[in-house]
């Protein structure tokens, strides 16, 4: 952290440039010119000591610094301080806690499948973001799910699969950049697992970085973001925040970024410029008016470009942000957004014999499980929100049933005139007892993680797996699981459950959300981005590969593409849930009969044969030829559509080369493949409705 001498020490030296020029020529400011233009030109008319300034964080969360970072102010040239701040689910203020939406996690947003709806996400907490003075938001997150059990899995939009990243970072980047302020995509790269984060070397081959782990980051630099964050981790023993392989040549030369890298926060080593380091978070330890001497004026010049550039962009220097951070910018209609986009994102698993939606009238309910009183939604560390209040599942369910609502500390019951509705509540602790008063049980269970470290296991903690067994084996009962998780996890007792509906981290509005769900008044769409496993370790990863040898600081991805549903492709396992899997209320029919490949378009026509509107994702899945030594299935397009009922769309998926190319490490380009490809398009990884044939010459 900067030292308080040093700040006053560079602040002064702003100022007392200020005091030596009068009239100075602004151009640019001239709106004709680009964003980068505009940069270069001031650049220009700035001192060394001005350039170096905004290098460098002044330190965080003080009563001058109130933000998580802060780049000082240069007022002779009228550019506005930078103010960063956590997170990816919202705006994080700990000082001031429910003053700001705590919106669903990245994953759950992630499990929308849907444009659109990530879209309003990152609109929402882009604009609560711009209503608490800051222009910087750190986020989204997007590392692709290498680890089941990595505790950050909650925040990433990407889920397990590098094209659902790289097709969804791009309207999240859009929905917060288009109100002013600079998204920054993190954490590049190799961020894969919170165990000795600060020290672990992610051993991963240039083609496997390319093919797995770049393409969200480069959905992010096509986005036009404005910022990057690089990582705590090393990447084949050499920092990610001072590696000129995968900073300087991989994302700023090969992949195109123009914007600017930030360290993580102290996970600067070294005056690091040359290779691709932009800008030392929170302070100046590394990155100072003195040691920045010696670094070549070009790449200063080069680096404050970078900053400068989406400053302009985004309007920063344009329209200086008015607002305080003690602004109180949550809203009702931002909790009524969390909601649809947490309904969009809810997961119908499970519905044995249609058990939902549920009646709203003549239905006997004991509600079970702490999570229905006391819910949690959303993961630890920086990626947390505080909300100013999550009103109890529990209470959404009465609302719903037009009940008195339920005190779930005493477990008392809530029944309409002459008892056709019922709601009791149950926590769980006991076994069920006598059950012969109720029709339904619907079992709350969940599980979160947090930064800076992994989950121990995929299994739910505190006898709650115990619980549903315990409920699942009761006769007379239809049984409903609700659960919020920070990613995949075990579900041992699914064969005596009817119903199971996942919303991962599903944010402040998770009562209502899941209550509307459960009694059709939203029509589930959401999508796995994960596979669910069967088993703790189903893919028999060695210790060499996590969480790594010689005392966890190797980590070596021997398995290459193969993880998540690739790996289950590979060795012919049947997952618990597969990658993309998903149902609804309503039922949608692939009509083989329509589905074709002419050049590199692929047509199938879907109808909603149910009797309810409903959403559904398409997903186009591609095998590359043999010889390319490629997954034998992987994700190339998907859309989700909302159809009425009885209502037919035609899907339709264009093929580019890229779909169609590999990483060449030799030319470090991609490559083309010529042969025989697989087109399969389906509901799921695992429910594939046509195949076809593409001959690629």
């Amino acid at each position: 952290m900067i030292s308080k001498a040093l700040t006053a020490a560079c602040c002064l030296l702003v100022v007392s440039a200020d005091a030596t020029q009068t009239g100075l020529d602004k151009p640019w400011m001239d709106t004709a010119l680009s964003p980068k233009q505009r940069a270069q030109a001031l650049v220009e008319k700035m001192t060394y000591e001005e350039k170096a300034s905004m290098l460098h964080g002044y330190g965080a969360q003080t009563d001058d610094w109130p933000y998580v970072g802060n780049v000082a102010a240069i007022d002779r040239l009228g550019i506005p301080a930078l103010r960063y701040n956590d997170g990816p689910q919202g705006f994080r203020d700990d000082k001031l806690p429910g003053t700001s939406t705590a919106w669903p996690s990245g994953l759950t947003a992630g499990a929308s499948w849907d444009k659109h709806t990530v879209y309003n996400w990152g609109k929402g907490m882009g604009v609560e973001f711009y209503k608490k003075g800051a222009n910087v938001q750190l986020g989204p997150g997007v590392c692709v799910a290498r680890v089941p059990h990595n505790g950050r899995n909650f925040e990433y939009i990407s889920g397990e699969d590098p094209f659902l990243g790289y097709t969804l970072v791009q309207p999240a980047v859009k929905g917060i950049q288009d109100q002013g302020v600079i998204a920054n995509v993190k954490h590049y790269v190799n961020n894969n697992q919170e165990t000795n984060r600060n020290s672990v070397s992610e051993n991963v081959d240039e083609r496997t970085r390319f093919e797995m782990y770049y393409p969200p980051f480069k959905g992010g630099v096509e986005a036009n973001v404005g910022s990057m964050m690089c990582s705590y981790n090393k990447i084949n023993h050499v920092w990610s925040c001072e590696n000129p392989e995968t900073l300087r040549r991989d994302l700023k030369e090969v992949m195109g970024f123009e914007g600017y890298v930030m360290s993580d926060w102290g996970a600067t080593h070294s005056l690091s410029i040359a290779e691709g380091l932009d800008q030392e978070m929170p302070g100046n330890e590394t990155f100072n008016r003195i040691s920045l001497k010696s670094v070549d004026p070009k790449l200063v010049a080069d680096s404050v470009t970078r900053i400068l550039t989406p400053m302009f962009q985004m309007g920063v220097m344009d329209t200086p942000n008015p607002n305080k951070i003690s602004n109180n910018v949550t809203s009702d209609s931002h909790n009524d957004i969390a909601r649809e986009i947490s309904q969009n994102s809810t997961i119908l698993l499970q519905n044995e014999n249609d058990v939902l939606p549920l009646a709203k009238d003549n239905i006997r309910i004991v509600v079970v499980g702490d999570q229905a009183w006391n819910a949690v939604v959303h993961g630890g560390g920086s990626g947390s929100v505080t909300p100013a209040w999550v009103k109890p599942p529990l209470w959404s369910i009465c609302d719903k049933l037009g009940v008195e609502r339920i005190n779930g500390e005493n477990g008392a019951s809530g029944c309409n005139a002459g008892s056709k509705v019922c709601v009791t509540y149950d926590d769980g602790s006991k076994s069920p007892g006598n059950t012969d008063k109720y029709d339904h049980a619907i079992l709350f269970v969940q599980t979160s993680s947090h930064e800076g470290g992994d989950r121990t296991n995929l299994s739910f903690a505190g006898g709650q797996d115990e619980m549903v067994s315990a409920w699942g084996v009761v006769d007379g009962l239809k049984k409903v699981v609700v659960m919020s998780t920070p990613g995949a996890v075990l579900t041992p007792w699914s064969k005596d459950i009817d119903g199971i509906l996942l919303n991962f981290m599903p944010g402040q509005a998770m009562g209502d959300a899941i209550a509307n769900t459960l009694f059709g008044d939203s029509n589930p769409s959401g999508k796995l981005p994960l596979t669910f496993p069967n088993e703790e370790n189903e893919q028999r990863m060695t210790i060499s590969q996590y969480p790594g040898l010689d005392n966890g600081e190797n980590a070596t991805y021997s398995e290459t593409f193969f993880f998540g549903y690739r790996w289950y492709d590979k060795h012919n396992v049947q997952p618990k849930f597969p990658f993309g899997h998903g149902l609804s209320y309503s039922k949608f029919l692939y009509d083989a009969s329509t589905f074709s490949i002419k050049d590199r378009t692929v047509e199938i026509d879907v109808k909603n044969v149910g009797s309810v509107p409903g959403g559904e994702v398409v997903q186009l899945y591609v095998g590359f030829p043999s010889s390319s030594g490629e997954p034998v299935r992987q994700l190339k397009g998907f859309e989700k559509y909302l159809l009425e009922a009885g209502e037919t769309v035609t899907a339709s998926f264009t093929l580019t080369d890229r779909d169609l190319s590999i990483w060449d490490v030799a030319s470090h380009k991609w490559a083309l493949q010529k042969g025989e490809f697989t087109i399969e398009v389906g509901t799921s990884s695992r429910a594939i409705r046509a195949t076809g044939l593409l001959e690629q010459k």
